[in-house]
Parts: C-alpha cells; structure tokens; sequence
C-alpha cells in the first residue's frame, strides 16, 4: 500500500527539490495569486489601483493555468494511477474560473461585478488547495529533484508565452488548447514570435552563393533611380551609368592617371 500523498504547502524548499523546480515555482505562484486577492478584498484602493490589480490577477490566473494543462498534467496522467481524475476535476475547476472571469470583463457595470469576483476567488483558492494538496504531490513521488527542475524550466517557458484573458472557446488538455491558445496571445508579446515562425528558414550557409564583385558591382549598376519609370513615360527607361547622379563619377573613373585633381603634371609643350 502507498503512503498518502503529503501537501506540499508546509515543505521547504530542499524537500521539493530546490528553488527551481516546478514545485517550489507553482507554490510562488500561488502564494503570490493569494495576497493578491487578499489585498483586493482587504485595501480601500482608489478605482484606478483596483482595476490595475484585477488585471494583475487575470493575467496570472490564465497564464499560470494554461501552463499546467500543456505541461504538468499530461505528466501526471502518465506518472499517476489516478492521474486522469484529479487532472480532470481540476480542468473543471479552470473552466468554471475561465467562465466566471469572462462574464466579469463582458459586464464591467454589473452591479453583481463585486460577488462574481468573490465567486473567481474562491474557485481560485479551492484550485490551489487541490494542486497543492492533491495533484503536485503526485510529481513530488515520481520523479527525482533534477527531473523537477527541468519540469518547472519548461513550464515557466510556456507560461511566459501563455494567453493572459479568459477564452472559454479554448479546449483544457493539448493539443488543443496550445493551437487554439498561441493565437490568442497577441497581448503577451507573442505577435513578432508567431511572424518569425512563420517566416520561410534561410539556406544553410553552405547552401548560399556568394556573388562575385563584378556581379556584386552589376546589380548595384543595374537599379533605376526613384521616379525613373514615371520621367520615361512607355520610353525605354536610361541606363543608370548615362543618369547625372553617375555621370560624374564614371567619368573620374576614366581620367588618366596625370588628370588627378590635386596633382601636379607636366604638359608637353
């Protein structure tokens, strides 16, 4: 028979396998989503501040969330014999917190606003207390504090580029909710990621050809200046040697050598 799981919300950090691992960062988490709320119920903040705070919530709410059910619980439903059942009762628990949040941004002037969010907090605290007590205990057994630490780099990775805002549209396990939730993550800074992803990859540098000089000296040549086409008029546009801009320089190229400006030759006489 296992031991029951221990929570590891009394354990210091050596026992959940140092500062860097997913243990300890989900618990800074959670920590941190709890004074939050508290200072939000507690503080007579000025409208402004209180909004600000909300905002602060959301955005760590959704992206700490969105973390876990891409990383952590795909891991524990392979590690943990009932690993498929916690992991779903908490997906339900983020859902109904996804829901909840969304109704609060779609009615800002609700005058149910202040006990929709008291509802948002205690689904959130009720979700922390079951990862806490529950899941991450889970991964705690299973794997060793290096194992931990690599977990929690790859879960900060993806956190980092987490959506932020509620979209009950988006599905709770992967793949599903990585393809769905990329997209809407324009507003975590996401948007020159997604362009440079999209963007076709460079030849190898042994696959790429250098130009030559003389090719590199041709296509330099070969460029018509701005507002050529417009001046030609159907015309066959100038070769750009003949325009004035280069005139003056073609024409220094072909100077003798005894012609230099600055020079002092001497003349037949």
């Amino acid at each position: 028979m296992t031991a029951p799981a221990v929570s590891i919300s009394g354990q210091d950090a050596d026992a959940l396998g140092g500062d860097d691992s997913i243990l300890m960062r989900q618990r800074r988490d959670h920590a941190r989503l709890d004074a939050m709320m508290n200072r939000y119920l507690s503080e007579d903040l000025p409208p402004g501040d209180l909004n600000s705070l909300w905002l602060d919530i959301v955005r760590l709410v959704f992206s700490h969330a969105f973390a876990e059910e891409t990383v952590l619980w795909p891991l524990l439903r392979r590690v943990a014999p009932d690993g498929e059942e916690l992991t779903r009762q908490v997906e339900e628990e983020h859902q109904a917190i996804n829901e909840l949040v969304a109704r609060i941004e779609r009615s800002p002037d609700d005058p149910r606003r202040a006990e929709w969010i008291q509802q948002a907090f205690a689904l959130i605290r009720q979700d922390i207390r079951d990862e806490e007590d529950e899941l991450l205990p889970q991964l705690r057994t299973a794997f060793d504090d290096r194992t931990l630490r690599r977990v929690g780099a790859a879960w900060e990775a993806v956190r980092a580029t987490a959506p932020t805002r509620p979209h009950p549209g988006v599905p709770r396990r992967p793949p599903g909710n990585a393809l769905r939730g990329v997209p809407l993550s324009a507003s975590t800074g996401c948007g020159t990621w997604r362009r440079a992803a999209a963007r076709p990859p460079a030849a190898p540098p042994w696959r790429q050809r250098v130009r030559s000089p003389r090719e590199a000296r041709s296509s330099w040549r070969c460029v018509p200046p701005a507002g050529t086409a417009e001046r030609t008029r159907g015309h066959a546009a100038p070769r750009p040697w003949r325009e004035p801009a280069y005139a003056a320089s073609r024409s220094r190229l072909r100077r003798p050598a005894g012609r230099r400006p600055g020079r002092l030759c001497a003349t037949g006489s």
